[in-house]
C-alpha cells in the first residue's frame, strides 16, 4: 500500500504531493508549523499541564485536590488558578461570546471547532440515593432487567415507599433542561457562518431526565435479548412466522434482522413529538409471550417530561438545519447508551435525508462497537439516508469497569488498548469502504493516535478519497495534539478541535473525567512534550521567544 507520510517531495509548510497521483503527505514533526498558532506562554503552560497530568496521584486524587484548593484559596482565587492552568488548557471560555476569539484564531490556521457546552448529568447528580425499594420495584417492571441497566443503589430515584408518590424531578429541573437547550441553540448559532463546516455537540442527559434514558434503554435491551433468543430457537425459514406474531409487529426494523419491512415501528417518533401518543403505549417489552408495558403506569407529569425531552431534541435538529451546522450527539455511559443511540438514529432518519446533519458517536472501546456500526450503516443504506458517525475510543472506561465489577455483569470494555485499537481501525475501515462505494456516508476520526491518523490518510489515498470532498473529518480535543491538528489543517484536510466551554464550577466534572480517562495518554505524551520543548528552544535560539501569532 502507498504511504501517506513518506517518499514525496517536501514543501515548506510540512506538506507534500506527488505529481502522478496528487496524494497529500503530512509531516507531524515540524514544530514551527504545528505550533505557529500559539505564543510561547501557551507552549509553556502546555508543558506544565502535561507534566502534572503525568503524575498518577494528581490524576487519581484530582477531585479531592480541587476541593482542597477551593477550601484554601476561596472560589474566586481557585477559579483564576484553573483559568491559568487546566481550565485554560482544555476549555475555551465561559460562554459563547468568550470563546469566539479562539474559534476565529483556529480557523485562520485551518482548524475548525466542534462547540461543546460541557454540562454533564448523571442519575447520581439528578437524585439522591433511593429508599429501601427502587422505582422499578415500587412501580412494577415486566420481567427482570439486565444488570448493566438496572438502578444501582447510588443511581436510583427516591420514591416514597411501594406506592410511589410524586416524582422528585421538579419543575426547576425542567427549567434547567430548557436553559441547556437555549445554550445549545446559542452554540449552534455560534457554529454557523464559518468558512468551514460548523459542528455543535449535544449531550442527551442535559436535555431531559436521565432516569428516562435508563428506562428506555431497558426497553431496547429487552427487545434485543428477545430477538437474540428467537434467532437461537428458529431457523431462517421461520422468520416470516416470527414477524407475523403480535410481538414483532411492534418492533423497530433496526432490532429485527428478518427481511420484511412492513411491520410497525415500536417508537413512533412523530407521534411522541406531536403529543399524539401515550408513552406507556409505546414503551413495551416482551413479557411471557405478549407485549407488556415497561412500567405499569406513567404519571401525567412523567409523560410530559419525556415528550419535552424529545421536543427539545427536535428543536435543536431544526436549528442545526437552518444554520447549516452538523449536530454531533455525544456518547455517554453504557446504561444510557442504547436509548441515546436509538433517539439519535431516529433524528438521523428524519433529518439526514438530503445531507448529513446528525452525527452519532460510537465508542470503540466497547466490545459491541463493530456490530453497532455495521448494523447502522446497513440500515442507512436500505432506508436511503446519510450515515454520519464520530468514532472515538471512549471516555468512561474506568467508571464502566468499576460499575461492572460492583454490579457483577460482564465488563463491556475491550480487554486492552491493543484490542481497542484493532476495533477502532476495523470500524473505521468499514465506514471508509462505505464512503468509497457510494459517497453517502461521513465519518469524523476523533483520535489523538498518530498511527490511526496516518492509517486514515493512507486508506484515503488507496480509496481515492480527497480532503475537499468533506467526507472524512479529523478531530482532537482542545489543548491536546496540536502537532496533529494544525499540520492536517494546513495540508487542506477538514480537521476540528473539540471546544468545550462553560463556567469553571460547571465544567470541573468534565475536566475531572478527562483527567481520569486520559491518564494513560498523558503519561505517554512524552513525544508531545518533546516537540513543545523543541519549539521553545528553537524560538529561544532564533530570537522568537516573544512570538505572537498573526491572523
Amino acid at each position: 500500500s502507498r504511504s501517506a507520510t513518506g517518499g514525496q517531495r517536501g514543501g515548506g509548510d510540512g506538506t507534500a504531493t506527488t505529481a502522478a497521483s496528487h496524494e497529500i503527505s503530512v509531516d507531524f514533526e515540524l514544530t514551527r508549523e504545528a505550533y505557529k498558532s500559539k505564543d510561547s506562554l501557551e507552549l509553556l503552560r502546555s508543558l506544565v499541564v502535561f507534566k502534572l497530568c503525568s503524575y498518577s496521584i494528581l490524576v487519581d486524587k484530582n477531585k479531592e485536590i480541587m476541593d482542597l484548593g477551593k477550601a484554601i484559596l476561596g472560589r474566586r482565587a481557585f477559579d483564576q488558578l484553573m483559568k491559568m492552568t487546566f481550565y485554560g488548557q482544555f476549555v475555551a471560555g465561559e460562554d459563547h461570546r468568550a470563546i469566539r476569539p479562539l474559534i476565529q484564531k483556529n480557523v485562520a490556521f485551518g482548524v475548525g471547532s466542534v462547540l461543546d457546552y460541557s454540562v454533564e448529568e448523571d442519575i447520581s447528580q439528578e437524585e439522591p440515593e433511593p429508599r429501601e425499594r427502587s422505582e422499578y420495584e415500587s412501580r412494577g417492571v415486566a420481567g427482570h432487567f439486565k444488570e448493566k441497566h438496572k438502578v444501582h443503589k447510588q443511581l436510583g430515584e427516591r420514591r416514597g415507599g411501594a406506592t410511589g408518590g410524586a416524582p422528585t424531578y421538579s419543575n426547576s429541573n425542567e427549567a434547567k433542561c430548557d436553559q441547556h437547550m437555549e445554550t445549545f441553540i446559542k452554540c449552534i448559532k455560534a457554529s454557523g457562518g464559518s468558512s468551514m463546516d460548523g459542528f455543535s455537540a449535544i449531550k442527551m442527559t442535559a436535555l431531559g431526565r436521565p432516569q428516562f434514558l435508563l428506562q428506555f434503554s431497558e426497553v431496547l435491551v429487552k427487545w434485543q435479548r428477545f430477538f437474540t433468543f428467537l434467532a437461537s430457537k428458529q431457523g431462517k425459514d421461520d422468520t416470516g412466522d416470527v414477524l407475523d406474531s403480535p410481538m414483532c409487529r411492534g418492533l423497530d426494523s433496526f432490532l429485527c434482522s428478518a427481511p420484511r419491512q412492513n411491520h410497525r415501528r415500536a417508537l413512533d417518533w412523530n407521534s411522541l413529538i406531536d403529543d399524539r401518543a401515550e408513552t406507556s403505549d409505546l414503551l413495551v417489552v416482551p413479557n411471557q409471550g405478549e407485549l407488556g408495558p415497561l412500567l405499569e403506569k406513567f404519571t401525567t407529569e412523567e409523560e410530559e417530561q419525556m415528550k419535552r425531552m424529545l421536543q427539545r431534541m427536535d428543536i435543536l435538529a431544526k436549528h442545526a438545519l437552518e444554520n447549516g451546522v452538523r449536530l454531533m450527539v455525544d456518547a455517554e455511559q453504557t446504561y444510557f447508551q442504547p436509548a441515546i443511540s436509538k433517539l439519535t438514529l431516529e433524528m438521523q432518519r428524519l433529518h439526514n435525508r438530503q445531507t448529513p446533519v446528525i452525527f452519532n458517536t460510537y465508542q470503540c472501546y466497547l466490545k459491541e462497537a463493530y456490530e453497532q456500526v455495521a448494523m447502522d450503516v446497513e440500515l442507512s443504506r436500505r432506508e436511503g439516508w446519510h450515515f454520519a458517525a464520530k468514532l472515538v475510543r471512549g471516555a468512561y472506561m474506568y467508571q464502566e469497569r468499576e460499575r461492572a465489577e460492583e454490579l457483577g455483569y460482564e465488563d463491556p470494555i475491550n480487554p486492552d488498548y491493543e484490542s481497542t485499537n484493532r476495533m477502532y481501525h476495523r470500524c473505521l475501515d468499514y465506514v471508509l469502504d462505505e464512503i468509497a462505494l457510494n459517497r453517502n456516508a461521513n465519518v469524523m476520526v476523533a483520535s489523538h493516535n498518530e498511527d490511526t491518523v496516518k492509517h486514515t490518510l493512507r486508506r484515503m489515498n488507496e480509496l481515492g478519497l480527497t480532503p475537499t470532498e468533506n467526507k472524512v473529518y479529523f478531530g482532537q480535543l482542545l489543548g491536546m495534539c496540536d502537532q496533529i491538528s494544525f499540520p492536517l489543517g494546513q495540508a487542506g484536510y477538514p480537521v476540528y478541535k473539540y471546544v468545550p466551554y462553560g463556567p469553571v464550577n460547571e465544567v470541573m466534572p468534565y475536566l475531572s473525567r478527562r483527567a481520569q480517562e486520559n491518564r494513560g495518554f498523558m503519561k505517554g505524551a512524552q513525544k508531545e512534550r518533546e516537540l513543545l520543548w523543541r519549539e521553545l528552544k528553537r524560538r529561544l535560539a532564533s530570537g522568537e521567544l516573544l512570538y505572537r501569532p498573526v491572523y
